[in-house]
């Protein structure tokens, strides 16, 4: 149950395609063997106050949160993250051309015993692998 929650800053609205980056980083997690496709979720939050570096106010940035179940090697996780982090960079490039953009990511694990799930969507999807 890999959950990708991306917080952009309010000035890259029509800049930089949310919904198209959502897609981007699905689609590179669906071919990452660790993070079950059933279980991704992406979702991107634009935060409205925002204070950067110099102040000057054409800085932005977006900032990658990947949350999922404990137990993976570190080195699993790693490559997962480096993974996902191109697919951000791949995306933005072309905007990270005429503007400052500041792209971060981070992988955090959850805690099993501490984390209640329930859904259905495995019962609604076409193919499972």
């Amino acid at each position: 149950m890999p959950h990708f929650h991306i917080e952009y800053s309010a000035n890259l609205e029509g800049e930089v395609d949310m919904g198209a980056l959502c897609q981007a980083i699905r689609a590179e997690a669906a071919e990452i063997a660790t993070f079950p496709t059933a279980g991704i979720r992406v979702r991107a939050v634009c935060v409205d106050h925002v204070a950067m570096a110099d102040g000057n106010p054409r800085h932005g940035f977006i900032d990658l949160s990947i949350r999922l179940r404990e137990g993976r090697p570190d080195d699993v996780k790693k490559d997962a993250l480096t993974r996902v982090f191109a697919a951000l960079k791949d995306f933005t490039a072309p905007a990270m051309r005429t503007r400052s953009i500041a792209l971060s990511a981070e992988m955090r694990d959850i805690n099993a015993d501490l984390s209640l799930k329930f859904g259905n969507v495995r019962d609604h999807l076409e193919d499972i692998a």
